[in-house]
């Protein structure tokens, strides 16, 4: 075994470094040394080759051909600056690997491709010695009183690494007095990325940018455009039309002319019928504006017939709509105290409150500028508490409690009071109805329904309060009750398609819709959970299956966000979800938005006015156009792009 061992170690040169006896080697006899070296490794059994990476290699030839350009050395084009003549030495070959631009121009079939000399247009001298300075470091120096020609000399050499380190350095400067005027300078340059950015920037601050000297300076078509955006930051239509009121008056005598055409873009249907009487209807000269005022006028006097006159008009901004509140629910950890707080504008939803308390299976309505939760259980025993958050003070106050403890109600505001309808009391399930008294701040009992009904679906439709689905302790409902306060009577209206418990009812475009629920009780294993959506037409007292979710599910919150019925959360079976979906009448489909921050079924789901936060709004300014000086920054060409405005 130990000749095996040393002739295995002979014909291993690596081995044999390791024995001091035979491994000594002469350095006189390096040649015989490299020949027994080379064929060892050709029969070792560990093959030996290997791969080498200069780790500075592409940095190393940049900065040989850079000191190729300093010394004016292999150079084969010289550029020349049109607006100024300036001279710029170059290598077709660097200039090529480094812009778009120029690899079409010395890689086809244009002239330039042979000639010596290339005249580029519209180009300052400053501005291309820099970049293709660039083009060899990949390092640049952005200066706030170049920035602007080195953007636009960027954008024509389609460097858009460049393009988007200057478009950083101006977004960093937006501010509500010149981002008209930047939007306006990234359009001439199509600068399609700070364009973006200035617009949203303007449409998020419109308010302040309004009053500043920019907005006066637009052209009629300049305030048509931005009077047109669906994503205008404004509390309510009023202040578009104030807005444009505003622009008119700076220069009256010239821009009276154009009240039609810009009315037009106001959506008047949208105001309160008041402020038609009293603001637009006094600047209504001409017969085009007069129509806008019958037209909105109609929306408020018609509105079983507003299917029928809908327009761009009639359609909300997405931040005059308010904000959806997904309030508590059931989540992993057994009950959620926690308020979501939804921005159609955004599409976000973000953290908004905690709930003084947990409970599940409550009621939530909002009554002016409050948020009323009613009932519900706290995880132990089923609760007739109620409590008042205040929308501006965010301050919450006990209300006189109910006569019942009730979980699994629903609850609806009808013409001032409040109505808690049905549930469970811990015992059994319940028909009972009370109804709150904001003015005399006290409960009393209204006339019972005639089912039994927990998780049912309450809505107010055409001065009528209708339950909708819901179970008892045998079987989940079709029917649908409706009650009508001066009588004091429930009668039943024509049942649903199919049965719904934890259903998910909401009033929208005039009817009302059923989203999903369970065909049984819930205790019941082979409980069937359905994706299927109804709506139920007062008119004709018919329901009609519509458009399905995307998703089988029950315990889904819903209300109607400007014209949009958002569909919140629910429980599918297996989990608590976190999907949301908003439904567009005209097309017949269900389309998913932003989701939830955690996931919930069950969550009382309520849209809220804008309230105006009290912060102090921008400060104006007179500049039209360079905000501070900034220090100069410096960008490498593996910069990123980065949004520094955050909405």
């Amino acid at each position: 075994m130990a000749n095996s061992s040393n002739a295995t170690n002979k014909e291993s040169p690596s081995r044999e470094s390791t024995n001091s006896s035979s491994a000594r080697i002469s350095l006189l006899d390096a040649e015989s040394f490299s020949r027994d070296f080379s064929l060892g490794s050709l029969n070792s059994a560990v093959s030996q080759d290997e791969f080498f990476r200069c780790t500075d290699h592409a940095e190393s030839v940049l900065k040989r051909m850079q000191l190729y350009l300093e010394n004016h050395q292999l150079c084969d084009v010289v550029l020349i600056a049109g607006i100024d003549g300036r001279r710029v030495p170059a290598h077709r070959l660097v200039l090529s690997a480094s812009s778009a631009y120029f690899s079409a121009m010395f890689t086809g079939s244009l002239r330039e491709t042979k000639e010596e000399e290339v005249t580029l247009g519209e180009v300052h001298g400053d501005a291309l010695q820099i970049l293709v300075q660039y083009c060899y470091t990949g390092f640049i120096e952005l200066r706030e009183d170049t920035v602007e020609t080195l953007l636009a000399t960027a954008c024509l050499l389609q460097l858009n690494a460049v393009v988007t380190a200057c478009c950083n350095f101006l977004a960093r400067q937006l501010h509500p007095s010149n981002c008209l005027g930047f939007a306006f300078f990234a359009e001439q340059q199509s600068c399609n990325t700070l364009l973006q950015l200035a617009t949203a920037y303007t449409c998020q601050h419109f308010m302040q940018v309004c009053k500043n000297q920019e907005f006066f300076q637009l052209n009629a078509d300049q305030l048509a455009k931005l009077l047109a955006s669906d994503d205008l930051n404004v509390p309510s239509e009023q202040d578009v039309f104030h807005s444009l009121m505003s622009w008119i008056q700076h220069d009256p005598n010239n821009r009276e002319k154009h009240i039609p055409e810009l009315l037009a873009l106001v959506r008047l249907p949208l105001l309160p019928p008041s402020f038609i009487m009293d603001h637009v209807e006094s600047v209504c000269a001409s017969n085009e504006c007069q129509q806008l005022v019958m037209e909105a006028l109609k929306w408020h006097l018609l509105p079983e017939r507003r299917s029928l006159i809908s327009s761009e008009r009639t359609k909300p901004r997405k931040s005059t709509v308010g904000r959806l509140l997904a309030v508590g629910g059931m989540d992993a950890h057994k009950g959620a105290i926690s308020i979501e707080s939804y921005c159609p504008r955004l599409d976000k939803w973000t953290a908004w409150k905690n709930m003084s308390a947990r409970r599940l299976q409550f009621g939530v309505a909002v009554m002016d500028d409050k948020l009323i939760i009613v009932g519900g259980r706290d995880g132990l025993k089923t609760l007739n508490t109620v409590e008042s958050l205040d929308l501006n003070t965010l301050a919450w106050t006990p209300l006189n409690p109910m006569g019942t403890h009730r979980h699994g109600l629903g609850v609806a505001v009808l013409e001032g009071p409040l109505y808690a309808v049905g549930g469970h009391d811990g015992w059994s399930y319940l028909n009972t109805v009370e109804r709150w008294d904001p003015v005399a701040r006290t409960w009393s009992y209204v006339a019972p329904m005639y089912s039994m009904r927990s998780t049912a679906g309450v809505a107010v439709l055409g001065g009528r309060l209708y339950v909708v689905g819901g179970r008892d302790g045998s079987v989940c409902h079709r029917s649908i009750e409706c009650y009508d306060p001066h009588t004091n009577k429930w009668t039943m209206r024509a049942p649903m398609n199919k049965r719904r418990g934890g259903v998910g009812v909401a009033v929208a475009h005039g009817f009302i819709y059923a989203l999903g629920g369970h065909d049984c009780p819930a205790s019941n294993p082979s409980v069937c959970r359905t994706d299927t959506v109804e709506r139920y037409d007062p008119s004709t007292d018919t329901w009609t299956l519509i458009c399905s979710l995307s998703i089988g599910r029950d315990a889904i919150g819903c209300a109607l966000l400007g014209d949009r019925l958002m569909a919140v959360g629910g429980y599918d079976g297996n989990h608590y979800l976190k999907t949301v979906e908003e439904y567009d009448p005209e097309a017949n489909e269900w389309t998913q938005v932003s989701s939830l921050t955690y996931s919930r079924a069950g969550a009382c789901v309520v849209a809220i006015p804008n309230i105006i936060p009290s912060t102090p709004p921008l400060a104006s300014s007179t500049k039209v156009w360079k905000p501070v000086r900034l220090n100069p920054i410096c960008y490498r060409r593996n910069v990123e792009f980065v949004d520094y405005y955050h909405l």
